[in-house]
């Protein structure tokens, strides 16, 4: 909770009252006059501030600005307490009952105008958590603003009602994800490196102890520790993890203690593995959180590049967009008449969404290559592209807030979607999607005939080098018959960092 502090001065609109208002946690007005005045829902007039017994710092910081009578009024509207109107003085005694009576004269005025600010603000605040946190996106809005007016007006006929069904037909779907390859593998590798730095550490605390005092149980524990060592440098197992950070917690780290004493070494060693260890986790974070921050860091470029490229494809045509982050970016498009409040369709802007979704995978991959300098862990991008000609419908899940297929023949977009993205070339062990590359998934020839074309085009561009390659897809459970064609990027085209360039601006 906090206390807004509202400008000075007698310009009551909604647009200034809040200009220069500076917010303050609610905890230093506790025990002020300021509640004061509101727990007792009284006008205070305060003759020196000086000579108050208390002061809270909401007095001493009045009193800093030169403040040295006051006169607190509680603001109200409806029965609840929104705010005080404050009026202070440099004089001592410097207000009496005829400025009591204009107190309550004008704190109406007051606050209603504080109110209406208030209100405004909230709307301000809604329309934020509408575009940051709902599934409705700008292109569908109309759809869900006429369901809405549809639902109240039959509530006004007094009919019974309930909103109906959202659904879009025969929209097309795009498909597309870059993903961070071998994310898993690096992952494991860093928290194996942490491991080993830990159970490192600590062997050392424990060896030099038995060196000051040779105990057979500090031989046993430095035996455990150096196998737990050796497992975790051979390789990491799923649970190792917790396994080795329990032990440390519950068979090690109580120890320190009483070895504080054994010797200046074991001392110096001790302290070595508290400050080796991350204040928050307790344990040692060093590799997790370099690769960690450098998905991270990977994640918010291509997102918002992703963003920018997506602000000029809705100018050309607008269309249902979301996109999602883990390791590695993906979105989902949907685009067709029925989306459009008018009814404006040309196929033109499906096949121009398609180009443009080839041409920004280029770009997520030009963003990767320069940010290899940046980034601590080296980090590379595959990239594949779904194509389906066939439209289908879509319905939103009010209990989900999002849009999903609908229809059992509309599933196998679905079921393709959720496993493309680990599909090996058929007849070799080895990934379609390559880092570097652009790999492309259909199903029907004239589907292959028009990326075909695409990635003609492209080469002659500079944005793609080198042939296509013709691929067929290894079976996937419920998906049978997937073609490919994968392409390289040209990671030094002038082209595509230009391209890149121009979004930035």
């Amino acid at each position: 909770h906090q206390v807004m502090l509202l400008n000075v001065g007698c310009d009551l609109s909604e647009s200034s009252v809040f200009s220069g208002s500076l917010h303050l946690p609610l905890t230093e007005f506790e025990g002020s006059l300021y509640e004061r005045a509101l727990l007792e829902n009284r006008v205070l007039v305060i003759r020196d501030l000086k000579e108050e017994p208390v002061r809270t710092k909401a007095e001493e910081a009045a009193l800093q600005g030169g403040a040295r009578s006051l006169l607190i009024a509680p603001l109200t509207y409806q029965g609840s307490m929104i705010g005080t109107l404050d009026i202070a003085s440099h004089n001592p005694g410097a207000f009496g009952p005829k400025d009591m009576m204009l107190m309550n004269q004008i704190i109406p005025l007051f606050a209603l105008a504080v109110k209406r600010a208030l209100d405004e603000t909230d709307h301000q605040i809604q329309s934020v958590i509408k575009q940051k946190c709902t599934a409705v996106h700008p292109a569908v809005e109309w759809r869900f603003y006429q369901a809405a007016f549809h639902h109240l007006d039959r509530l006004r006929m007094g009919q019974v009602s309930d909103f109906e069904p959202i659904v879009f037909r025969e929209v097309y779907p795009l498909y597309a994800i870059s993903d961070i390859r071998g994310s898993s593998d690096a992952r494991n590798r860093a928290v194996q490196s942490d491991l080993e730095d830990q159970l490192s550490s600590a062997l050392r605390v424990i060896q030099l102890a038995k060196a000051a005092r040779p105990m057979p149980i500090l031989e046993e524990l430095s035996h455990r520790l150096g196998r737990e060592l050796e497992r975790i440098r051979l390789g990491l197992s799923s649970g190792d993890e917790a396994t080795v950070i329990k032990m440390l917690k519950t068979d090690v780290e109580p120890l320190f203690v009483p070895f504080q004493d054994f010797s200046p070494q074991v001392h110096q060693a001790i302290e070595a593995y508290g400050a080796a260890l991350d204040s928050r986790l307790g344990t040692i974070y060093q590799k997790r959180k370099e690769f960690e921050e450098s998905v991270s860091l990977l994640n918010k470029r291509i997102s918002l590049y992703l963003d920018r490229e997506q602000l000029d494809a809705q100018s050309v045509f607008p269309h249902y967009f979301e996109k999602h982050q883990t390791d590695g970016v993906d979105y989902l498009i949907y685009v067709g008449p029925s989306l459009n409040e008018r009814g404006a369709f040309n196929e033109l802007y499906l096949e121009n969404l398609r180009l443009w979704q080839l041409m920004v995978s280029c770009g997520i991959a030009w963003h990767t290559e320069q940010l290899k300098t940046e980034i601590k862990v080296p980090l590379e991008t595959a990239h594949l592209v779904l194509v389906n000609h066939t439209p289908l419908s879509i319905r939103f899940r009010f209990d989900e807030k999002r849009f999903d297929v609908d229809g059992a023949y509309d599933v196998r977009q679905e079921i393709i979607k959720s496993r493309i993205d680990k599909a090996m070339v058929k007849g070799r062990a080895e990934r379609l999607t390559q880092p570097g590359k652009i790999a492309v998934i259909y199903t029907q020839p004239q589907e292959g005939r028009e990326i075909r074309r695409y990635v003609d085009f492209l080469r002659s561009q500079g944005f793609l080098k080198g042939e296509a390659e013709a691929l067929d897809v290894e079976e996937l459970p419920g998906v049978h018959g997937l073609k490919a064609l994968r392409v390289e990027i040209d990671l030094t085209s002038p082209v595509i960092s230009g391209r890149v360039r121009r979004m930035s601006k």
